[in-house]
C-alpha cells in the first residue's frame, strides 16, 4: 500500500517551488478520442466525449462544480477529438487531428502529432501562467483513456496487463477481458522502449496524455507546480518523467483512485496520495478536493 503524505508536506513543497502562500489554480482539461475505443473497452460510447465538453460549456459537469468550490478557473482545450466543438464557446481549438489510431494496428501517433499535442499542453500551460496562475491541476476528457494509460502504464513500467487494467468507466467482466486483450496487442504490436516517454505516448498515447506531459514540462520551466488527479494524469505524468526526469520535483499528488495501476504509477515516481476516496471520474475532481485541504494549511 502507498503511504500518505499528510496535507502540510504538499503545502510545505508548493511554497518552496512559486515561494507564495497564495493558491492560483488552473484546471487544464485536455480532450482527445482514442482509436481503440471501436473495441468496446467503455462502457460508453465515444459520443460522450462531446457530450461531457458540452457539459464543460453549460458549467454544469462535475469537473466544474469540483472546480469552483475549489476556486479554480476550467480551461477545456480540444487536442484531438472526433468531433467538431467549435459551437461549445468554453472550448480551445487546439485540434492536432480527429483522434488518435488504433494502437493494436500500430502507433497511436505519428512523430509529428505527438510533438504537437505536447506542445499545444506546453502553449495552454504557459498562457495560463502567463495569466498568474501558479498550480496546474490535471484534467482530461476522451472515452477509452484508461485503457490507453494501462497500455502506457505497462510499457513505461515494464508490467503485464493484468497489473495495469482496470474497470475505468465501470465495465462488466466481458468489456474487461476485451481491454486486456486490446492492452496486450499494443504492447506486441508496437514493443514500446521500457521507460522511454515520448516513445510510449507515441506509441500507446492519447493527445489529452502527451498535451498534459507537454504542460507538467512548461510548469517546471515555469517554476509552477502540477497538482496530479487520477491515473490518467499520473500516466502522462510518468511520460513526462521519461522525457524529463527532473519533472518530479514539481508534482504533486492528490488522490489514489480506484484504478489498480494508480498506486504502482506514484510509486514509481516517488509520490504518495493525500486522500483515497477511490473515485474513478478523472476530469480533475480528485484534485480539485485537495486544494481547499492546501489553502487551510497554508493559513496556519
Amino acid at each position: 500500500m502507498v503511504k500518505k503524505y499528510s496535507v502540510e508536506q504538499i503545502a510545505r513543497q508548493f511554497v518552496q517551488i512559486t515561494g507564495t502562500e497564495k493558491i492560483k489554480p488552473a484546471v487544464l482539461l485536455m480532450c482527445g478520442d482514442h482509436g481503440i475505443a471501436k473495441h468496446g473497452v467503455s462502457a460508453f460510447p465515444q459520443e460522450v466525449t462531446l457530450q461531457m465538453m458540452q457539459g464543460y460549456g453549460n458549467g454544469t459537469a462535475a469537473a466544474n462544480v469540483m472546480a469552483e468550490h475549489a476556486g479554480a478557473d476550467v480551461f477545456v482545450v480540444d487536442v484531438g477529438t472526433v468531433f467538431d466543438t467549435t459551437a461549445i464557446k468554453i472550448v480551445r481549438q487546439e485540434k492536432v487531428a480527429k483522434g488518435t489510431a488504433d494502437f493494436t494496428q500500430g502507433a497511436a501517433m505519428t512523430e509529428q502529432q505527438v510533438q504537437a499535442a505536447m506542445s499545444v499542453g506546453m502553449k495552454v500551460a504557459a498562457d495560463v501562467i502567463a495569466k498568474g496562475y501558479n498550480l496546474l491541476i490535471t484534467a482530461e476528457m476522451g472515452i477509452g483513456n484508461t485503457t490507453s494509460t494501462a497500455a502506457l502504464l505497462s510499457a513505461m513500467l515494464g508490467l503485464p496487463p493484468e497489473d495495469t487494467v482496470g474497470r475505468g468507466s465501470g465495465i462488466n467482466d466481458e468489456r474487461l477481458k476485451k481491454k486486456l486483450s486490446v492492452v496486450a496487442q499494443g504492447l506486441a504490436v508496437n514493443k514500446p522502449k521500457q521507460g522511454d516517454g515520448l516513445d510510449c505516448l507515441k506509441k500507446l498515447g492519447g493527445f489529452e496524455h502527451a498535451a498534459l506531459a507537454g504542460a507538467m514540462l512548461a510548469g517546471m520551466e515555469h517554476n509552477v507546480p502540477t497538482l496530479l488527479d487520477g491515473v490518467n494524469a499520473t500516466a502522462a505524468a510518468l511520460c513526462a518523467w521519461g522525457i524529463n526526469k527532473k519533472v518530479k520535483n514539481f508534482l504533486l499528488p492528490s488522490h489514489l483512485s480506484a484504478e489498480i495501476g494508480h498506486n504502482l504509477a506514484l510509486k514509481k515516481l516517488g509520490l504518495h496520495p493525500v486522500l483515497d476516496m477511490k473515485m474513478r471520474l478523472g476530469e480533475g475532481t480528485g484534485a480539485c478536493l485537495l486544494v481547499p485541504l492546501l489553502r487551510i494549511a497554508l493559513r496556519k
